[in-house]
């Protein structure tokens, strides 16, 4: 019977690669295709603001067509300063855009891009089945 030390070691050694590279031509094409580290950093940034659940629910608010921020507030079920606030930071990053008309200002998604990225993460979630989420449920947060 090994004690727990040992086999803490066999599991380091197993996260060790013995070959650097086991397929380079694989590697060299996906390589050559990876998009440039400033785009990585954009779509990073672009996927970071869809994590905000806030600001997830304004963009499939928009899946419905232009509003304003009175309406995203009153759907979103938060304040007319926080929707505000979601809403530069989506301008900022081009995932909305916004129309004035007087005093009235209304937003709506980007492009059909926007759309398509959306409505495939709404489909995902729809047809897989239900995960457990350790940081959505206290009573998994504390088992062991």
């Amino acid at each position: 019977m090994s004690n727990r030390s040992d086999d803490q070691t066999a599991v380091v050694g197993l996260e060790e690669c013995a070959v650097r590279v086991v397929d380079a031509e694989r590697v060299a094409v996906v390589t050559a295709a990876m998009p440039p580290e400033p785009e990585v950093a954009e779509v990073a940034d672009v996927f970071g603001l869809l994590a905000d659940p806030g600001r997830l629910k304004v963009l499939v608010a928009l899946l419905e067509g232009e509003m304003c921020v009175c309406d995203l507030a009153a759907v979103a079920r938060s304040s007319e300063s926080a929707v505000s606030h979601h809403l530069r930071l989506l301008r900022a990053h081009r995932v909305v855009n916004v129309r004035r008309s007087g005093r009235m200002a209304y937003y709506r998604l980007a492009d059909a891009h926007v759309r398509m990225l959306l409505d495939v993460a709404l489909t995902h979630i729809g047809h897989a089945p239900a995960a457990a989420h350790p940081e959505h449920d206290p009573a998994l947060r504390d088992s062991p």
